[in-house]
């Protein structure tokens, strides 16, 4: 397990509560063995002191300080992560990727890893309740947890693109239980064709896995932003949206894509525990993450 403290792609009031749920995830989660990321431990200067466990992000009118000349928050930092977990992917050897962060860009150097070594034979399934589709002009807050996947697919700021051999194709993306989109990630996935698979159609993994299929993989990297999930159902979530996966049927489609096909790597991000006091059941987030998991979880 590639466990990836790296709060600094987001661009939610919280981002320090991605620290927690990274090594929370890794203590959860069974693993062979565990390897730690380095990853700067600078607080964020504008840390939310609301103990609210889900905040919701607002549009600010205000441009933000750290946003650079660039369009991304914070950027000489993920590049230097970024750095830091492809120097600790270079000794992985041919097991199986298994990553936990921390904001979504944690899975920049885990999907190129895997892209190099799988070529045409991957493909890519992003459970998340956002597409991630971003560029740096059109993301609204500037935080690259936005922009991931358009950057995997050679288009973001060019101090984080994989080179061209590294990067998935988005013929072979599936995107699984997103739910809100904006208009510039839209028009992407329209003009790629870009196939979808909504919440509706998750209510059994057929439509998945044919989904997949049809793509001509046989191998599959697995992404899961928590935020896929139904809020009502779990609640340490970075980024909240409402209509989500009731946990079960997120598990059952693991399940079945692993059943399918063969497992490439799989990373979960975007935990976002608040303090224990704010929540109803503290205990019920945690059961559900290692029930979610159980059947894919090395260990």
């Amino acid at each position: 397990m590639l466990i990836v403290p790296q709060w600094q792609g987001s661009g939610t009031p919280a981002p320090h509560r991605l620290v927690a749920g990274a090594h929370r995830l890794g203590a959860l989660l069974p693993a062979g063995r565990r390897t730690v990321v380095p990853i700067d431990a600078q607080p964020d200067p504008n840390p939310d002191p609301d103990p609210d466990p889900n905040p919701a992000p607002t549009p600010d009118p205000n441009p933000d300080p750290r946003r650079t000349h660039t369009g991304v928050l914070r950027l000489d930092a993920l590049a230097r992560s970024l750095a830091a977990t492809e120097h600790a992917l270079a000794a992985w050897g041919d097991d199986t990727l298994f990553t936990v962060g921390g904001d979504c860009g944690v899975e920049l150097a885990p999907i190129a890893h895997a892209a190099a070594r799988h070529g045409e034979h991957l493909a890519v399934i992003w459970f998340d309740a956002h597409p991630d589709l971003n560029t740096p002009e059109s993301s609204p807050s500037g935080g690259f947890h936005g922009m991931v996947l358009r950057t995997l697919l050679g288009d973001g700021p060019d101090e984080l693109l994989p080179a061209p051999e590294r990067r998935p194709s988005a013929d072979r993306l599936v995107l699984a239980g997103t739910r809100a989109v904006d208009p510039a990630e839209e028009r992407f996935i329209q003009a790629r064709g870009i196939r979808r698979v909504s919440v509706d159609a998750l209510r059994t993994p057929n439509a998945l896995v044919a989904a997949v299929a049809a793509t001509g993989a046989t191998h599959v990297y697995i992404h899961v932003d928590l935020d896929v999930l139904d809020p009502a159902r779990f609640g340490a979530l970075s980024f909240p949206e409402p209509g989500g996966l009731h946990p079960d049927r997120l598990r059952a489609a693991l399940r079945a894509l692993t059943e399918a096909f063969a497992l490439a790597g799989l990373g979960i991000t975007e935990h976002a525990p608040g303090p224990a006091a704010a929540l109803a059941d503290p205990t019920r987030d945690d059961d559900t993450l290692r029930e979610i998991f159980a059947d894919v979880c090395p260990g």
